[in-house]
């Protein structure tokens, strides 16, 4: 038991850190609770962490072992991928908002936050790849696997919402100044800069090995 409870040990502080690292997850979830709402955020989140569990998943049972193989298989998920964050971030660079329209809880908005949360991490094959490289690390011996990776991938997710809640909380203090016009032409132009940058360099990159 006391090896278990290292590893868990071990594997919270190491997914601490990588959560709190910005990238593609963070800007997203930032640029919706900045021209969206809070709650949108939130479902935007939930959409990040939601996909990333979905690759738990497909690693517990043996599949992304599969994707990490695979040269064929690992192309078409990541080309998917390329195209859905470049296309994207066309958009947002193409239309920015300049006005703040305050939206109405409607299904139809909230699945699009949702959705795109949950398409960034599924159609990004290196989300499948590190944790294929990465989850297994932390199982301990004499322990069922695919259990035991479930429960770090929930781990993950706790941690990318709370950290996600911390990240949305603080926009509020401000959300006045990113309801301007200039500010919220700057966060779509910001965000869909990166968008375009991440779905190009997926595009380019070579398999992982």
């Amino acid at each position: 038991m006391e090896s278990v409870a290292v590893s868990l040990a071990t594997y919270t502080a190491a997914a601490t850190v990588l959560t709190i690292t910005p990238g593609l997850d963070t800007a997203l979830v930032l640029r919706t609770a900045a021209t969206r709402s809070a709650r949108r955020a939130g479902l935007a989140a939930l959409g990040v962490v939601t996909g990333c569990f979905c690759w738990t998943i497909v690693v517990s049972v043996g599949l992304g072992a599969v994707l990490a193989a695979s040269h064929a298989a690992y192309s078409i998920v990541r080309w998917v991928g390329a195209g859905y964050l470049v296309w994207l971030g066309y958009k947002m660079l193409r239309h920015p908002r300049r006005t703040f329209v305050v939206e109405t809880a409607g299904m139809k908005g909230d699945r699009t936050a949702f959705g795109m949360g949950l398409l960034t991490n599924l159609l990004n094959p290196k989300v499948g790849i590190f944790y294929v490289s990465f989850l297994p690390q932390f199982v301990p011996h004499g322990v069922a696997v695919a259990p035991f990776i479930l429960l770090l991938g929930a781990i993950h997710a706790l941690l990318g919402l709370l950290w996600f809640a911390c990240l949305i909380a603080a926009t509020r203090p401000i959300s006045q100044l990113l309801h301007r016009p200039a500010v919220l032409e700057g966060c779509d132009r910001l965000t869909g800069g990166l968008f375009v940058l991440f779905g190009l360099g997926l595009a380019l990159e070579s398999r992982p090995s």
